[in-house]
Formats: structure tokens, sequence, C-alpha cells
């Protein structure tokens, strides 16, 4: 059956259909001449179904990593040789997927991502995209995928190899993306970064995709940026906003140290990530605007950021005997790793194993004093204990560990310390 070419549907429609955003549009029909949608007489655009069919086929085009000039070329010398661009591969060479199901999608692509098998994970996503809005796909599937992976390896369902490997066949399929996208459109720029010694960087990456589908100039720059780097290129750049990206505990301090580093060297700031959506009392210490607790939320915050004068409200300071308690922690910590180190070898806890566990708590611990809630530590319990899991199942991991390194802040920090060790010793069962 042929596909329809009358013009019937007008561009908010085929935005909901397709993903695709009104300004990048635009820009493909001023500049490439595809799709070429009917006017109606008062001047409004009119597609039809082939027209939306041209625009998901460049969709795809792009999320198999060509840039949007070179599809609108592959189209073009397509339909030059007389063949049909549209119609579908042989299914024989596909996977089989169903369209109407991203819970099934996700699944085949994260099966083939478990088993190493890169080409099947990457036909899982070619079809996806042919299939699905572009934006559908990388939260549905990319974003969704790489969050059940991670509940997989706390569970020892998954080594971190796979975890590892998923997450890079995610970031790679987002780099070719960002790459293909379109240039800016709108006279506004931004910067996304991840604060220093964070590692995760598929939501500030998947942000950048996302608002420079919306035409804005977006520089990112990358993971674990140190807080003079970023002035570096705030001189450079002059941003209208940068948008700093923390998932874990351990780095949401980093964010608020770098926040007030940007703030006096004359930035305006923004944040966002896992930690500040579970615990949310630490948005207080950050003097910086909070773009929400999702993708669309973030998206909505920084539009409105760009284009209106808000006023910063509600940051307070972190209280002072809090101030003292961090401050102390961190000048007894080496000693707390020592006693720690020899309590946890003693309880079956390979010395290799137990310094990583070791340096992680007191990482977690160093901020969450420092933020002044040693109650968002508790978020973070699962990473140990499934760290030690891995390595040690017969050992009575996490209590075990917890009732180790309390004993060892006891024996370093003395009466100073126990808020801290009372605290740990009340997360054993």
């Amino acid at each position: 059956m042929s596909i329809s070419t009358t013009p019937t549907y007008n561009l908010k429609a085929v935005i909901k259909e397709t993903g695709i955003a009104a300004d990048t549009l635009r820009a493909w029909e001023r500049r490439y001449g595809l799709p070429m949608p009917e006017r109606t007489p008062g001047g409004h655009r009119l597609y039809s179904q082939h027209d939306i069919e041209i625009i998901k086929w460049l969709i795809a085009k792009q999320g198999e990593g060509l840039s949007i000039s070179r599809a609108v070329d592959l189209w073009n010398e397509l339909s030059a040789s007389g063949q049909d661009p549209l119609p579908a591969a042989p299914a024989s060479h596909l996977v089989a997927i169903s369209s109407a199901n991203l819970d099934l999608i996700r699944k085949q692509w994260l099966d083939a991502c478990l088993l190493f098998d890169e080409d099947a994970a990457e036909q899982v996503l070619n079809q996806a995209f042919a299939t699905h809005p572009l934006e559908t796909v990388c939260v549905e599937v990319l974003q969704r995928g790489l969050h059940e992976i991670g509940e997989m390896w706390y569970r020892a369902e998954a080594t971190v190899q796979q975890e590892h490997f998923t997450s890079a066949l995610a970031q790679r399929r987002l780099d070719a993306l960002i790459a293909a996208a379109p240039p800016p459109t709108r006279p506004y720029s931004i910067l996304i970064g991840s604060t220093p010694d964070e590692q995760h960087i598929f939501i500030p990456l998947l942000l950048t995709l996302l608002l420079r589908r919306r035409g804005l100039k977006v520089v990112y720059l990358g993971a674990n940026v140190p807080m003079q780097r970023f002035n570096e290129t705030l001189l450079s750049v002059k941003p209208h906003l940068v948008i700093l990206s923390a998932q874990q505990l351990q780095t949401a301090n980093k964010l608020r140290e770098t926040t007030v580093y940007l703030n006096a060297n004359g930035g305006r700031v923004a944040y966002g990530g896992r930690i500040f959506n579970q615990v949310p009392e630490l948005r207080k210490h950050i003097p910086a605007y909070f773009l929400g607790q999702s993708l669309t939320d973030a998206i909505q915050a920084v539009e409105t950021l760009i284009t209106s004068d808000i006023s910063l409200e509600g940051i307070t300071p972190v209280d002072d005997q809090a101030v003292k308690l961090s401050t102390s922690f961190i000048r007894n910590r080496p000693m707390i790793d020592m006693y720690a180190l020899t309590e946890t070898n003693k309880i079956g806890i390979p010395i290799e194993f137990g310094t990583i566990a070791i340096q992680q708590l007191g990482n977690n611990l160093t901020a969450a004093l420092a933020l002044g809630n040693i109650e968002a530590l508790s978020l973070e319990m699962d990473w140990i204990k499934g760290l030690i899991r891995q390595h040690n199942p017969s050992v009575d991991s996490l209590d075990s560990f917890l009732a180790a390194y309390a004993n060892s802040v006891d024996i370093a920090m003395g009466e100073e310390g126990q808020p801290i060790s009372n605290w740990l010793l009340s997360q054993v069962n």
C-alpha cells in the first residue's frame, strides 16, 4: 500500500508524531528542501503522511550516525536512482522487534548488551529509532536501560564489565546523535559539564542532545571538570547559563563548591542529578537554580532561565555544628581509614576490596557532613553492599562492614565522632 501524499497534518501533529523540534524541522525545510509541505491560504504548513515518513527516515539515519546533510544527500541519491528510500530492509536481516512496545525494545537491547553482542544491540537501536521518535528512544530505551542494568549490578545479576559495556554503547550513540544535530538557530549559549570526580555522563550528554535539537548552542565539557577549567571556558564562551550535573552524594558537595566558585566569577548556574531528586533537602544548600526531577522539567527550566531574569531564593548555609563535625572528620580520616582497613580485614573482607569500600564510604561521609545531612548517606549504601557482595558473599556484608567502620571512627575521633559512629550503627540490622 502506498503512503498518502495528501496534505493533512499541521505542524503540531507532526511534532507529536515524530518528536522533532519545530525549529529543527523549519531549518531542514529551509536549508535542504526536505520535506516540502503544502501551505494553506493563510500560510500555515500542512504535511502528508509521506512527509512524516520522510522526517522519521531522516531521524533514523541520524540515529545511525549520519549528519543531517549526509542523510539528505543519501535520500536524494536513492530517489535519483529510482529507489524508494522508505521501504524497510528485508525482515530476515533484522532483529524481530515490536514497534509498539518500548519495554520489549529495551529488554532486547539489554539482552544483547549482557551478551556483549554489539551488532545485535545496534540493530535493535536502529530499528527503534526508525519506528519511534528519537527523544523517546533515548529516554525509554537508553536512559531507562542504563538504570535497569545498574540495578542488576546492585543485585549481583550483572557484572561491572556488562554495565560498562552497556554504558559505552549508549554514550557512543549519543555522541553520534549530537554530532549529527543541526547547527544552532537561536542566540543562546549553554555550558554543560559534570562536577569534579563525577564520572556519570549519560544524563548531561542526553541533555546536551535535547537542547541542541531545540536550536541552542551547547558546549559540552565532559566528565570530572575541574573548577578552574569551568572558569576558563566561562570567560571564553560567555554562556547565558552553566549547567552542572552530580548523580552521587560524594560529588554533590563538589557541585556546591563549583557553584560558589562560578557565582563569584559571574556565571549563572543551574544544576540537577539523581541525588538531588532523592534528597530534596540538599537543594537548599546549593546556590544555583534546580532544574527539576526529569529531563522534561530541565528543558522547560532552561527555556525559562535563558529568557527571564529570575531571582534565586531559599538558599541557606550549612549549620555551623555540621561544618565543625565535617572539618574534624576530614582531619581524622587518614587514621580512620587505617583502623578501618585492619578491622574489615579481620571480618574476612580482602584488603584490596576493603580499601575501595572504605574510600567510597569515606568520600560519601565527607560529602554528607559538608552538606549537613548525614541521613543522605543511607542512599549510597547499596553501592557498598553490592561491592562487598560481589567479592565476598559469605560475609554478613554491610552490617559487619559498618560496625567495623563505626568502631574505627570511635578509636580515631573519640567522643567528637559519636554522631557519626552512632548513625552508622543505627544502619546495622
